[in-house]
């Protein structure tokens, strides 16, 4: 006799449930707020820890918090993160929402307590203090650590709602950010990725001003056991002196740098209230490649600002093989209102979807110029889950055999597919070299 058909039972969702949307630092904080509700006991209740960058991203939010009341019907939702900040009361008028909670109080001790005001969102303008941040654990089943050591921003780009939503810059005190990188390595951690919202402003509200680079030194000194320190996005304006320094004779600081360009072209950088011209980023790139030859870039760049006209949107075309890029985030112009450039004259939708497809076909271009450069190169590599890895500049890889997550490899790279280089596993032969892309000359 055949037996009964039963169903497999249905996976049961976490009691404690932590939703991010939008950056890497939202990651990061997710995993503070998580460590803290836990450690406050909280149960059956999902956290919305929300982006703010787009009208997109506050849309998806809301769509995913209706979802999750169908889901769970008798959890507690509570809305935090850059769009509750910016927007609390269009949170608070859902019915499906419990409780609002500012930026400034989303990962603190006893935030997400069942008793209180409905709405916790204070002036993230007064905020002060360090950046918020998971005390030193490794993300759970992750190869890399990211350290929050600075948060909000000085600087008001006309596109951007973000400072609004995380207020002025604030760091970390350095003592503080290197207990946190030893307790990752000291649990077995390979890399450590420093992270913040204004990352290159650390330092500017602590006691004697130390520059970013400063940051960077003590950690490689203090902390001589963890393999690798990378440096997550930074603005192209501010690089100083102690952070070149630690590029050229570092060989534990990453050669990767990913830069907020955003354009191509003066005029638009201008409108955009940038602080970089197009040469002063080149002459960036040019200054740390003659220090570290192998460094990759990768870059933001949004495609469609209002008044971009063909000549300027060629001008940030042409910005990715003369600098030699090869890793694009590109971005369709979304206005997201309460800033200056959503006043400005618009770009089609239509136009701006064609734009931001053409530069991504130039990113893709780049990528594969990146990859053959590599063809024949010693790299060391960062394994990420079974099969793939990181390479030392971020180049993701195919290994070619299995190897525990967080182990670093070595081998050379024997080809690629046009997304990832296949690195085969061995000794680093001797005199290996690297050959950096070649770059479209300046006209």
């Amino acid at each position: 006799m055949n037996a009964p058909f039963r169903a497999p039972p249905t996976p049961m969702k976490p009691s404690l449930e932590v939703v991010t949307f939008g950056c890497r630092l939202n990651a990061c904080e997710s995993e503070a707020i998580r460590a803290q509700a836990i450690a406050d006991g909280v149960e059956n209740t999902v956290v919305f820890n929300t982006c703010a960058v787009t009208g997109e991203a506050v849309r998806q939010a809301r769509q995913a918090i209706r979802k999750a009341r169908r889901d769970r019907p008798g959890a507690r939702l509570v809305v935090t993160g850059c769009a509750a900040q910016i927007e609390p009361a269009a949170f608070a008028s859902m019915a499906e929402v419990d409780m609002v909670l500012g930026n400034d109080r989303k990962a603190a001790p006893g935030a997400l307590a069942a008793d209180g005001e409905r709405v916790r969102v204070a002036d993230i303008l007064q905020a002060r203090g360090g950046a918020q941040g998971p005390s030193g654990a490794r993300f759970a089943g992750r190869a890399r650590a990211y350290v929050e050591v600075q948060n909000g921003c000085d600087h008001r780009c006309t596109f951007c709602i973000i400072p609004f939503g995380r207020g002025n810059a604030r760091s970390t005190p350095a003592e503080a950010v290197v207990e946190r990188v030893r307790a990752i390595a000291a649990a077995g951690g390979a890399e450590v990725v420093l992270t913040g919202v204004d990352l290159t402003s650390w330092g500017a509200d602590l006691p004697e001003r130390p520059p970013l680079g400063a940051l960077v030194g003590r950690i490689l000194a203090e902390v001589p056991e963890l393999p690798r320190l990378r440096l997550s996005s930074i603005d192209a304006a501010e690089i100083d002196e102690a952070l070149f320094e630690a590029f050229a004779t570092q060989p534990r600081l990453m050669p990767h740098l990913h830069l907020s360009l955003q354009s191509g072209d003066d005029l638009i950088l201008k409108r955009m209230k940038r602080r970089h011209s197009r040469a002063d980023a080149l002459r960036l790139i040019d200054a740390v490649r003659r220090v570290r030859p192998q460094t990759a870039f990768g870059a933001d760049l949004i495609a469609g600002f209002p008044t971009e006209s063909e000549a300027a949107f060629d001008n940030t075309l042409g910005l990715v093989a003369e600098a030699g890029l090869a890793f694009l985030h590109v971005f369709p112009f979304s206005p997201r209102p309460g800033t200056p450039a959503a006043r400005m004259p618009q770009l089609s939708a239509g136009l701006i979807r064609e734009r931001a497809a053409r530069l991504r076909a130039a990113g893709e271009a780049a990528l594969g110029r990146h990859l053959a450069a590599l063809v024949g190169a010693p790299v060391r590599a960062l394994v990420e889950r079974p099969g793939r890895g990181r390479a030392e500049d971020y180049t993701e890889v195919m290994l070619d055999a299995a190897a525990e997550p967080g182990r670093v490899v070595e081998g050379v790279i024997t080809g690629h597919d046009g997304a990832r280089a296949a690195l085969a596993r061995g000794d680093i032969p001797r005199g290996s070299p690297y050959r950096p892309p070649a770059r479209a000359a300046k006209p």
